[in-house]
């Protein structure tokens, strides 16, 4: 077997395929569904509902090389990129499952064979060690006996955390919920290089490197602690594909492996270094791996942001960026390593090509406005030092500056270092360990699985053909506890049938609403929800009581119904509309579709232009009008995808699927309720387009009975307006621009009055100035001058006097704004902003501005008096301690 990455890649999914084992893509980096995760940290999160119990699979037996992110959430490698041979915040997980297939001893056989077999990785056995949990004499036995490892080299890893089953040895998805022990496979690397063994002192050493993690799921763990046994224990597994590639590769860093090698290179060619010898340079090394998470996680819909997922996107490029200006690099280069990475991931970067040019723009936008930051932030930071005391730059500052301004801890320290001021770094520290303490208490990681609606029943939908339908009750729920009886004032009323004609949320699809009724009985239904294979109708008894068993005529909202019809119908429309008029580049990024309205977010760098949106209207309302046939076929997802169908969401459990098609203009995967001809939608209308997030746009648009009211109703204004400026609805127009023409011309004409009054005012004022030391000292109270003449009038008086200081308030209704103005000459012996702070401590309020100009809205109108004629006495001071000075 060749031992490159691909190659390596490539015969693990082989091997496991030869063990009947159904090779899938890897899913998202976003989560999908999953409020529990930041990121995709793990190959089994994609499986998580099928551990959990409540979904289904199509195979028993899976294996994936997934795309994986650790630099946020639960599980950070960020800080410690660049600084070990082995961390990286995007790294390829390979993974084989078994849901309730084989277990323990498959588990391990295949294992073994894969890596010691000739044909395979054939790793020396004795240069591999195994760690079990402390009580699994199951899996320690068959390594022991079955596989034939040496006893000594087999090593039990108890409660090393004080609290059983908290092990390393023992994985669990949350504090309750699937659990179980796990078996780890270590690789020797050799005498010499530092570690010691799992479980001693120096394990974290790199001499024994973990290469594989087995985890036997046989558990379910309740709140109060209990172990429930599953009735099908399952397998998840997880092995680096980088760390397994150094071994094979015969190298100990992982950074020095054939696509990293090749990376660095390109990074080094692009950014002009010449000495990379042996690839050492940390900053590279970070590069190197930042721009892997960079580049996947902007194709798969993440962008940056100053929140959750977009935020840790910002930090990786900043991060990337900052250590790029650590080995000097003066220009943008980031964006420039797009081109590099995808040659060096090879087939696994195919989905990133279709998007390569809007990936490069993303991030050379994001590092141009990093360069701002970063001059924002030294202004910043040149500003605090200068208050530095004891040489010590504060924690305080520090995290301001990290947390809210994007600055660098690192290069805070570096512009500090060169000035010999130290920061506070326990500090920042304590004041970065208050905030992880926060964002944890908010998270939802700490979820009760066990307190999670878990129901074997199936659900079949008929509400593609039916619109009403007979059924079986086959479950209720109360406050998410299966009962067997729901009564008239129950709340959190869940209702489970056999077959329903309800359409359950998905798919951006809001659910169904309705009507479950009998005889003696009548729930009116707010909701429905999909819970793994069965569909769940949200609501309450209105009248008698339902009880499990019971038969109930469900009836859905069938108005409601046709409305979110038309919309997710012209949902599609619009995704069609989109690639025609904006490129192929655009990507779903969300979407909802509602009874009175949708909503479609995509990828897109600017604002959409109001002829771009008339464009998009025209297409949309053409395919209307062509009154195009919808059809739906049935087929394997394999054909879906060779026949050109767009997948807008990941769907792994699903090997047979329905598509969607739109006349000739679209073909989409779509489980949602849709009309049967276009023509069907009546009107498209956009209401409204807007940013929500770097690089991403939102259209919102109406159909149907929404879209003619909308029409009327702009008509009606339109007819409003026109009778309100004498015009009819043609001309509009033209008048409205007439009169905006007088308007402008009448503002001018009293603004020439406005500054004449100002300039009459100032000639008055200045003969209320006094000598004062050698300058102009002038304090007035003016009556209903607004503050835009304030300004024209401190500016007049500046030049008249030549040399000094301006205090005026002006009292409009009751408000009183103060202004003081200092000329040029005067302010480094005082400034207009200490003047205005020191009338505001005795009157209260807040404003501020420049150093020859300030101003502020007073709060205690009644001291304001006696701080005016402390005025004189003020300026004296600072005058006398000028001199003195």
């Amino acid at each position: 077997m060749k031992n490159s990455t691909a190659d390596i890649r490539q015969a693990f999914l082989d091997f496991y395929h030869s063990k009947g084992h159904q090779i899938l893509e890897s899913s998202s980096l976003m989560p999908n569904n999953d409020p529990t995760l930041l990121f995709t940290n793990a190959g089994m999160n994609q499986f998580k509902d099928i551990f959990l119990g409540i979904n289904k699979y199509n195979y028993n037996r899976v294996t994936t090389c997934q795309r994986c992110i650790r630099a946020g959430g639960k599980h950070n490698d960020l800080e410690h990129v660049g600084y070990t041979s082995r961390h990286h915040t995007f790294f390829e997980m390979l993974g084989n499952f078994s849901f309730g297939d084989y277990f323990k001893y498959e588990a391990i056989k295949f294992a073994w064979e894969l890596l010691t077999d000739k044909d395979w990785f054939n790793l020396t056995k004795e240069k591999l060690w195994v760690t079990v949990y402390n009580t699994d004499d199951e899996a320690f036995n068959i390594w022991a006996y079955e596989i034939g490892i040496p006893q000594d080299r087999i090593i039990r890893i108890g409660n090393n955390k004080g609290i059983p089953f908290t092990s390393d040895n023992f994985w669990q998805m949350g504090n309750t919920g699937p659990c179980g022990p796990c078996t780890e496979i270590f690789y020797d690397h050799g005498d010499h290089i530092y570690g010691g063994l799992p479980g001693s002192s120096d394990e974290n050493g790199d001499r024994y490197i973990e290469i594989w993690n087995i985890v036997f799921i046989q558990f379910n763990r309740q709140l109060d602690g209990t172990m429930l046994p599953l009735s099908k224990p399952s397998v998840d597994t997880g092995m680096g594909l980088e760390r397994i590639a150094a071994v094979l590769q015969n190298v100990t860093s992982n950074y020095d492996i054939d696509i990293f090698r090749d990376l660095i290179t390109a990074i080094a060619n692009i950014i002009g270094i010449t000495d990379v010898s042996k690839f050492s340079n940390k900053s590279l090394c970070v590069i190197a791996d930042h721009i892997r998470s960079c580049v996947f996680l902007i194709a798969d819909g993440i962008l940056p942001s100053n929140e959750g997922r977009g935020y840790v996107l910002r930090r990786i490029i900043r991060r990337a960026v900052r250590h790029g200006a650590i080995i000097g690099v003066k220009e943008p280069f980031f964006y420039k390593l797009v081109t590099p990475l995808i040659e060096v991931m090879g087939v696994f970067a195919n989905q990133l090509k279709c998007k390569y040019l809007i990936i490069k723009q993303i991030l050379k936008n994001e590092e141009e406005q990093f360069s701002r930051t970063l001059e924002r932030g030294l202004a910043l930071l040149n500003e605090a030092l200068v208050n530095v005391t004891n040489d010590t730059l504060d924690g305080e500052t520090a995290f301001l500056l990290y947390d809210t301004y994007g600055f660098p801890l690192d290069l805070t320290i570096d512009v500090c270092r060169d000035l010999n001021i130290k920061v506070d770094i326990i500090g920042f520290k304590k004041l970065i360990a208050t905030q992880r303490c926060r964002a944890k208490q908010s998270s939802h990681f700490n979820i009760d699985y066990s307190n999670l609606i878990y129901s074997n029943n199936i659900s079949s939908f008929s509400g593609y053909d039916n619109i009403k339908q007979y059924s079986i009750v086959t479950a209720l729920f109360c406050n998410n506890k299966a009962v067997d009886i729901i009564n008239v004032g129950d709340s959190g009323g869940i209702v489970i049938l056999n077959e329903t004609p309800f359409y359950a949320e998905s798919g951006g699809q809001i659910g169904d609403t309705g009507q479950l009724n009998r005889q003696d009985m009548s729930f009116l239904v707010a909701d429905t929800k999909k819970y793994g294979l069965a569909i769940g109708h949200h609501g309450k008894v209105i009248h008698g009581s339902l009880k499990v068993g019971s038969k109930v005529e469900a009836t859905i909202n069938e108005l409601r119904r046709h409305s979110i019809c038309l919309n997710h119908s012209a949902t599609h429309l619009l995704h069609a509309a989109l690639f025609q008029v904006l490129g192929k580049h655009i990507s779903q990024q969300g979407s909802l579709v509602s009874d009175d309205h949708l909503r479609f977010d995509f990828s897109h760098f600017k604002p959409i232009t109001f002829k771009q949106i008339c464009k998009l209207e025209d297409i949309i309302n053409l395919y209307i009008r062509r009154n195009l046939l919808i059809q739906t076929n049935i087929m394997d997802l394999e054909d879906a995808k060779a026949n050109g169908a767009i997948a807008l969401f990941d769907d792994k459990y699903n090997k047979i699927v329905r598509v969607l098609s739109i006349g000739d203009v679209s073909t989409e995967l779509c489980c949602g309720t849709h009309v049967s001809q276009t023509g069907d939608i009546g009107l498209f209308r956009i209401t409204s387009e807007m940013g929500i997030a770097s690089g991403v746009r939102r259209i919102e648009a109406i159909t149907g009975k929404y879209a003619i009211t909308a029409m009327q109703n702009d008509t009606d204004i339109l007819r409003k307006s026109s009778f309100l400026v004498k015009s009819d609805t043609q001309n509009l127009a033209n008048k409205i621009q007439v009169i905006m023409n007088k308007y402008r011309s009448l503002e001018k004409e009293l603004q020439f009055f406005k500054n004449r009054q100002a300039l009459q005012e100032s000639i008055i004022l200045c003969n209320h100035a006094i000598d004062l030391m050698g300058i102009k000292l002038l304090v007035s109270c003016l009556n209903d001058i607004d503050v835009k003449m304030l300004h024209i009038i401190i500016h007049n008086l500046k030049n008249k006097l030549g040399s000094g200081v301006i205090f005026l308030t002006t009292n409009i209704n009751g408000k009183v704004t103060l202004a003081a103005g200092i000329t040029k000459d005067l302010i480094d012996k005082v400034t207009a902003n200490d003047l205005i702070n020191m009338v505001l401590k005795q009157t209260g309020g807040k404003g501020g501005g420049r150093p020859d100009m300030a101003m502020a809205s007073c709060i205690n109108i009644v001291a304001l008096p006696q701080a005016i004629s402390n005025i004189k006495s003020w300026i004296t001071q600072k005058l006398c301690c000028t001199i003195t000075s």
